[in-house]
């Protein structure tokens, strides 16, 4: 069974990290998902990543996911060098916090799917040395891993035990995702899971910032849940709703309403 609900730091950008988490736990969330962001913004401010790892501890909030930085499928040369090795310092972060997830997102271009397999491999073996599972997120907005199917086969032809599927709810509804096909898809290979909802009208190609609570746009909440393995899904259903409409508004406000939805949904209440 799904352990809770989980608060994606990024629905509340613009407030600070030390008050999404009282926030959060204010509100009712269950834990927090932390961006590499998080980290680098502490960074900016003199904070060190001890320093950030110490305040989360301190909110008493369990972590359910870290990302990491985005770009490592075709990166060459010293480019990757450096995204490994952030990769695995998310995977150290992740770790010290008791947190067994780790996400990013597929790289928005093009390449060679043989050589994003390989990768997925390097960095599946990065994962499995710091006890943690890679969540690999498609995108609806780009240009090749866009779709449940894509991500499935390239995660399919690197074959690590250590890196699996985030399914996230927008991404799927966006690219037009057919509900009946993930009762193919084995318990196993969800490694997370990402909520929003789309909206019914005014979506522009290659934005993704107008997520809205579910149960306010076009997403089948309940048709999904109910063909998902979610009954032996082990992880968070996490929160992630960037909206520059939510962020001008009060950030407890936004995630009390958000918290309050998801449970409607999940009760069945919603579509």
């Amino acid at each position: 069974m799904w352990k809770g609900l989980a608060l994606h730091t990024w629905t509340l950008d613009t407030t600070p990290l030390a008050e999404v988490l009282r926030i959060a736990h204010a509100t009712g969330w269950d834990a927090i998902e932390l961006r590499r962001l998080d980290f680098k913004r502490a960074a900016e401010t003199g904070q060190s990543a001890a320093q950030v790892l110490d305040l989360v501890k301190r909110s008493g909030l369990p972590v359910a996911c870290v990302g990491v930085e985005l770009g490592w499928m075709w990166a060459e040369g010293a480019e990757r060098r450096r995204l490994l090795e952030a990769f695995d310092e998310s995977c150290r972060w992740a770790r010290a916090l008791g947190c067994q997830t780790v996400m990013s997102p597929v790289d928005r271009g093009r390449g060679d799917v043989g050589r994003a397999a390989a990768s997925i491999r390097e960095v599946g073996d990065i994962a499995a040395t710091h006890g943690v599972r890679l969540a690999l997120e498609f995108n609806s907005q780009a240009e090749q891993f866009n779709t449940l199917e894509a991500l499935r086969e390239v995660l399919g032809r690197a074959g690590h035990t250590h890196c699996g599927v985030l399914l996230d709810t927008y991404h799927f509804q966006r690219s037009h995702g057919d509900v009946r096909r993930l009762e193919e898809v084995a318990p196993e290979e969800i490694v997370y899971i990402q909520y929003s909802d789309v909206p019914a009208v005014g979506l522009e190609p290659g934005k993704a910032l107008d997520r809205l609570p579910p149960g306010q746009g076009s997403v089948p909440f309940r048709d999904i849940f109910k063909r998902l393995p979610v009954a032996r899904y082990g992880g968070y259903l996490s929160y992630e709703a960037p909206n520059p409409s939510a962020w001008a508004r009060n950030p407890e406000q936004v995630a009390r309403e958000a918290v309050l939805a998801t449970r409607t949904v999940l009760a069945g209440g919603s579509s």
